[in-house]
């Protein structure tokens, strides 16, 4: 099955697949025993231009198409989820500044993201505070032109690293996002270890004390931090971890596949074997729909179609879904040797639990992707439905 790519999605998925090939797959699992990222992998992404690839070439970036995007980032989910999150969290505060930031934030900030000499980080959940964002608790309280940000924030991938921050804390306003440099006095991070999947991802908690930040430094308007600026940073990441999960899925299969076509049970290859076939068929089906779905979201992003908030949504919701399936399947085709250290498997099931939770749990996405249905219905039927935000 093809995806129908142009030349040069063609050429940029060989591309991507000889990078990951070259540099990452051989690697990543000594960087997941070991709960770090090297800074010469982070250094050869940049200067690949792969962290800026969706950044308008106005600003410095590659000013790729979502497609694009879209194989970068199944590329770099089938040899290392935790590099293809550093390009979801940094893609994810570009896309917010490009869409919210003022006019001086993009020309600052926009160049610096895209070469990579600044890792952007997305500071938003809290110990108290995961799906239910708007309930963040970190106060940004006005004091002359800056604000004095108190708080405390958590699960932030690539938070050891990161030099920038995309904060969401309340005003008087209500919620309201704002941009953090490390360096400010005030900020902090502590690194969380022993993550069941993205070992590699360097996460940390962020803690913010009397942190003074210069009011120049909000995305979008005050008050409107989660419902616009979070919203479509969301937005975003969803996208890249659901083209992410495609990755997992595709190095289980790839991975079975070899494994069941040369170890023998009972006198025969394993592939022989009519039930070991039933799970790769489940496997290479729901990679195959998945990459479908994703495809479908990138095209809609492509043109601006309004269904593409939807589509992302469902991209998102199957395809984590499916590679925790594929991930667990993959890993029973293996038996003993697929819980052992030697083998990926276990690094692959970890990382895909890891996707139904992140950016959108998969119960948030189907209460989400329900309401579409029953918007769909009643557009489908002309009757009023109330809101039709998705479409918006």
């Amino acid at each position: 099955m093809t995806l129908s790519l142009t030349p040069a999605h063609e050429a940029a998925h060989a591309e991507f697949r000889g990078f990951v090939d070259d540099h990452i797959a051989p690697f990543a699992g000594d960087w997941h025993r070991a709960q770090a990222t090297p800074p010469e992998i982070i250094r050869r992404l940049s200067e690949r231009g792969y962290l800026g690839l969706s950044i308008p070439a106005s600003f410095g970036g590659g000013g790729n198409d979502a497609v694009t995007l879209g194989l970068l980032a199944a590329e770099l989910g089938r040899g290392c989820s935790s590099l293809r999150s550093l390009l979801t969290v940094h893609t994810m505060v570009a896309q917010a500044v490009l869409r919210w930031g003022s006019r001086a934030q993009k020309e600052t900030w926009l160049p610096q993201l895209a070469s990579g000499a600044r890792i952007g980080a997305l500071a938003l959940s809290e110990p108290d505070v995961g799906s239910d964002a708007k309930s963040v608790t970190t106060t940004m309280r006005s004091e002359g032109d800056a604000f004095i940000v108190d708080g405390h924030k958590t699960w932030i991938t690539y938070g050891s690293v990161a030099d920038l921050f995309l904060v969401f804390g309340r005003t008087e306003e209500g919620p309201t996002a704002l941009l953090v440099e490390r360096e400010r006095p005030g900020l902090r991070t502590d690194p969380i270890m022993d993550l069941v999947g993205i070992r590699a991802s360097m996460t940390a908690s962020v803690r913010l004390q009397g942190c003074r930040v210069p009011a120049d430094n909000i995305v979008g308007r005050r008050g409107l931090g989660i419902s616009q600026v979070a919203s479509m940073a969301l937005d975003s990441g969803r996208y890249t971890v659901a083209w992410g999960c495609v990755g997992i899925q595709r190095a289980c299969v790839e991975a079975c596949i070899a494994y069941t076509g040369r170890r023998e049970q009972f006198g025969v290859l394993l592939k022989e074997h009519q039930l070991v076939r039933q799970k790769v068929t489940d496997m290479f089906t729901d990679l195959h729909a998945s990459e479908l779905l994703c495809m479908e979201a990138g095209r809609l992003r492509d043109g601006k179609d309004p269904a593409a908030l939807a589509a992302t949504s469902m991209a998102k919701y199957f395809a984590s879904t499916a590679s925790v399936r594929t991930a667990n399947d993959a890993l029973q085709l293996h038996g003993a040797n697929g819980a052992a250290g030697d083998y990926p498997l276990q690094r692959y099931l970890g990382d895909a639990k890891i996707m139904e939770i992140i950016e959108g749990s998969s119960q948030i996405q189907q209460i989400t992707i329900a309401e579409y249905a029953y918007q769909e219905h009643a557009r489908s039927h002309g009757i009023p439905s109330g809101t039709d935000s998705w479409r918006k």
